[in-house]
């Protein structure tokens, strides 16, 4: 089992930064795979980015549009995931959740195994 919580949301003006934190519970932290969706109102759900375990490599991947904004990285030490978020514009407003697997990376949520309660980043135009 793993247990996922998530920080570091908020109130930003545009073109401003967050980090979004996701601590994580369990022994077995670093072979997960650690994934950011988010979720805006009346929409879909949507894949941020994600990172492997790290014997795999700690690859990352990211959704295109997002692309040199938002950087992921994760502290096996500290059995946390982390998400930077420059250059924020009011289309990244949104309920952001981390997510974690088993597998490789994978951009469906239904393919993620344990969710976070979600963190609120709201910025302001």
């Amino acid at each position: 089992q793993v247990q996922l919580v998530e920080s570091g949301g908020g109130l930003v003006q545009a073109g401003g930064s967050l980090r979004l934190s996701c601590a994580a519970s369990g022994r077995s932290f670093s072979s997960y795979t650690m994934a950011w969706f988010r979720q805006a109102p009346g929409k879909e759900q949507e894949f941020v980015s994600a990172i492997t375990f790290t014997w795999s490599g700690g690859r990352t991947s990211y959704a295109d549009s997002l692309k040199g904004r938002f950087t992921i990285s994760r502290d096996n030490t500290k059995n946390t995931v982390y998400l930077q978020m420059n250059s924020l514009k009011a289309e990244d407003t949104a309920v952001y959740y981390c997510a974690a697997r088993s597998g490789s990376i994978h951009y469906q949520r239904s393919a993620y195994d344990y969710w976070g309660q979600g963190t609120q980043v709201t910025v302001s135009s």
